[in-house]
């Protein structure tokens, strides 16, 4: 696990992005690639058509440039390995086709006072065409800690993937805890998990809520707040486009976790 790919987006979580991504690559001993995304503005009726829509584009390339130029300065000063691709479309599709190399994808869990870009909507096609765990982080998020593991353990084969794919980091971790809300749908249980992590050298603790009212994203929330989860660890799926690709339960924790997700399918 050594290659960071990043979302590089003049928008309002790039910081977080930036900052995450950063911590992660010098975490891991890794590579940084940036890609920024210039976003090809939708052409709607005839007001952004032609002429109009040539010049929204001429704007947004210029804000990246600058954007370009500030954040080469600031990683040209932080001691990790990088490189930058510039791109121009969807930013999701854009990331996408940049990403087959990528062992980690930084992106954000949702902004909470902007409706743009929709992050749950680039997260969800990202990650289910790439099938690359992706980091999604707050828009507050200060720096990325790898100390406490929380793994949200459903029992299903995306979480089982997304945790073998992140070994490397969970064994960076000095504590790793596998926490099921039972609701009788597992098909693996977190014992099996603790013991493939065991043969890594990783020791896991397991807690287990039987649950049969309270909605698993609450449960895991308050997990995380009372245990001091540095992040959570989690599988995602689906089986359309943007509404339809996430379970409730993760669309719920990308809209309200304070905390880092990586989630993987």
């Amino acid at each position: 696990m050594k290659n960071i790919l990043l979302l590089v987006h003049d928008d309002e979580g790039q910081e977080a992005r930036v900052q995450t991504a950063l911590d992660l690559t010098r975490i891991l001993g890794g590579h940084l690639t940036c890609v920024d995304v210039s976003i090809m503005p939708a052409a709607v009726g005839d007001v952004y058509s032609g002429a109009g829509v040539a010049m929204l584009l001429a704007d947004e390339r210029e804000r990246e440039s600058h954007n370009k130029s500030t954040l080469e300065k600031r990683l040209a000063a932080e001691g990790v390995s990088w490189d930058w691709v510039d791109v121009v479309g969807n930013l999701a599709s854009c990331v996408i086709d940049t990403a087959e190399m990528a062992d980690l994808i930084v992106l954000n869990r949702k902004l909470d006072e902007f409706s743009f870009p929709d992050m749950r909507d680039v997260s969800s096609r990202i990650l289910m065409k790439t099938r690359k765990p992706i980091v999604a982080v707050p828009e507050a998020q200060k720096r990325f800690e790898a100390g406490r593991a929380l793994i949200a353990w459903d029992g299903k084969s995306s979480v089982s993937a997304t945790m073998r794919a992140c070994t490397p980091l969970l064994a960076l971790a000095d504590d790793v805890l596998i926490l099921m809300v039972r609701d009788g749908s597992e098909q693996t249980e977190p014992t099996e998990a603790a013991e493939y992590l065991s043969r890594h050298g990783i020791h896991a603790s397991i807690r287990i809520i039987e649950n049969g009212v309270e909605p698993a994203d609450k449960l895991i929330m308050e997990e995380c707040g009372a245990w001091r989860a540095d992040y959570v660890l989690m599988g995602a799926y689906g089986h359309g486009r943007l509404m339809e690709a996430f379970g409730g339960v993760t669309k719920r924790m990308l809209s309200k976790s304070k905390v880092p997700l990586i989630l993987g399918h």
